[in-house]
């Protein structure tokens, strides 16, 4: 920035004209604001004041945690369906599926468990998408309007805490998939597979490290090259599980078993759909969350519709579709239930399809481990740490945070995954319950922008020293609840739908404890965003 640029800002964060004329009218300071920043590309610290006089704060604000312009914006309907294409068909939600063929659910009972569940993450991201449309802001600057600019840490900090260990797992499996392709190569490699290095042999390592490698130079480039990526891999990922699953039909003879011998019917049947569909929703509570992360850069509220509407009922049908072919090709050849598409990988007979298969098995895990478990936690520790962290610094330190847990003994231990990993994912939906409820049932979307990066007390989100009590005594119960039945076995047939009960005892409680005298503010951040970089 020149010396006439940061003399101008200053001469506004006074209240004066920008050219000197002497002091502006209050009424006219943010138009002055917003003329002077419209010039600027970058920023390194916060610009002006807000409308009120209020300072913008350092330790709130940095230029990835800015609201974004509405001109420029990037994220399309083929971004975000790109998003789903990759996101649904991960091995571990294939694993998932199959598990409900494995319950004894038929063909069209696990359409019906993914329809619903598909129908109901349609409407619970288009409303948490929209949220990141009409603000511009990440999911930590988001929190701070149920929680407060202090309280948001709660939100942010568990969100990125489970991203980032699951960021480490699902690098882990990757890198499996990579061992087998390179063994299968060069079988010469086998020898390297046998030792023992803190959880994994020598391959195991050099395999795991690449991969981390690859996966921290495409977020140093930002958020617009996950994008490129994800629109890159989502065909890929698509045609190679259509073609695997044409494979194992032509494999079974042309045609398959529709269920296993022990098929479900009555009561029974239908709880197990409907508990699939819940669980389905589950699985993806964490990315409903944060799913501002993407749609802060859409286009138009029109593209979040109809790039969720592709990528989740349309994707997921065609998602349950090869689920229900690869299961019942494999069990009418040998009688078999597969764990996951990798398993049918693995038997691959010709050594260059093999390779094929492989390396869009690591494209997709790639890609999912981006957008699912690299995003959040990044934008958790800028929002901890604004002065020093951008968003490359803090991909870095999400990403050896992910590598110095050894994530293979994490996930080789029963303990941590059901525990640590649960009873943190068993919080999320809370967390979504009273942002939601705050938003949209308390405020009815009215969000004042600028506020969201100012520490002063008479600012629409300080609360009490910086955090809202209310949200946090709505979380509690909720939360207590969520473990309950995360935890108590005599809970467990309630467990399916804990995520319902969390998130929506937290929307209720929320929205009789919320503090309805307060006068809610509706005033866009364009005067304080930035060019959309993402």
């Amino acid at each position: 920035m020149d010396a006439t640029s940061t003399k101008n800002i200053h001469a506004v964060e006074a209240g004066g004209d920008p050219q000197g004329r002497g002091a502006t009218p209050p009424e006219q300071r943010r138009g002055n604001a917003l003329s002077e920043h419209s010039t600027r590309t970058t920023l390194s610290e916060p610009p002006f004041k807000t409308p009120e006089g209020y300072t913008l704060s350092a330790t709130l604000f940095n230029q990835d945690l800015a609201p974004t312009k509405m001109k420029g914006r990037k994220w399309s309907s083929y971004s975000i369906f790109t998003l789903w294409a990759n996101d649904v068909h991960s091995l571990g939600n294939y694993a998932f599926a199959i598990g409900l063929f494995a319950l004894g659910l038929g063909g069209w009972q696990i359409l019906l468990a993914l329809g619903v569940g598909a129908i109901l993450l349609f409407g619970l991201l288009n409303f948490s998408g929209f949220m990141g449309f009409k603000t511009g802001v990440p999911f930590p600057v988001m929190s701070r309007i149920s929680f407060g600019i202090k309280g948001a840490h709660i939100a942010s900090l568990l969100r990125g805490g489970v991203a980032i260990v699951w960021f480490g797992i699902q690098t882990f499996l990757a890198s499996v998939v990579l061992r087998v392709m390179l063994t299968a190569l060069f079988p010469s490699l086998a020898g390297m597979d046998t030792n023992n290095i803190l959880g994994l042999s020598t391959l195991g390592w050099l395999s795991f490290i690449a991969l981390w490698i690859v996966q921290v130079i495409i977020v140093s480039f930002g958020m617009d090259m996950i994008r490129k990526y994800e629109a890159f891999a989502g065909p890929v990922i698509l045609v190679t599980m259509a073609a695997i699953a044409i494979w194992m039909f032509a494999e079974a003879g042309g045609s398959i078993a529709w269920q296993t011998d022990n098929g479900l019917q009555g009561a029974e049947m239908w709880r197990t759909i409907f508990a699939g569909g819940a669980l389905w929703v589950a699985i993806y509570g964490t990315f409903v969350l944060n799913f501002c992360d993407f749609t802060r850069s859409a286009k138009s509220a029109k593209s979040i519709v109809r790039g969720n509407f592709w990528g989740i009922p349309i994707n997921m049908l065609l998602f349950g579709a090869i689920v229900v072919v690869i299961s019942g090709a494999q069990f009418k050849i040998d009688g078999t239930i597969i764990e996951s598409p990798a398993d049918i990988v693995q038997t691959i007979p010709n050594t260059f399809l093999l390779v094929i298969a492989c390396l869009a098995l690591l494209i997709l895990t790639i890609a999912v481990n981006l957008m699912a478990n690299f995003v959040a936690p990044v934008y958790a520790l800028t929002n901890l740490f604004p002065r020093h962290l951008n968003f490359r610094k803090a991909a870095i330190v999400s990403a050896v945070l992910g590598l110095v847990i050894l994530p293979w003994n994490l996930y080789n231990n029963p303990v941590v995954i059901v525990y640590f990993l649960g009873g943190l994912g068993a919080l999320l939906g809370p967390l979504f319950g009273v942002i939601m409820a705050d938003y949209w049932l308390i405020r009815r979307g009215k969000v004042n922008v600028p506020h969201l990066y100012t520490t002063a007390e008479g600012a629409d989100y300080h609360y009490k020293r910086g955090v809202n009590s209310r949200a946090v005594l709505a979380l509690v119960p909720a939360s207590v609840v969520a473990l309950a039945i995360a935890f108590i076995p005599a809970l467990h047939e309630l467990s399916a739908f804990s995520w319902f009960f969390a998130a929506g005892l937290a929307a209720v409680t929320y929205y009789f404890v919320a503090d309805r005298k307060r006068e809610f503010h509706d005033v866009s951040g364009e005067p304080i965003a930035v060019d959309s970089v993402h």
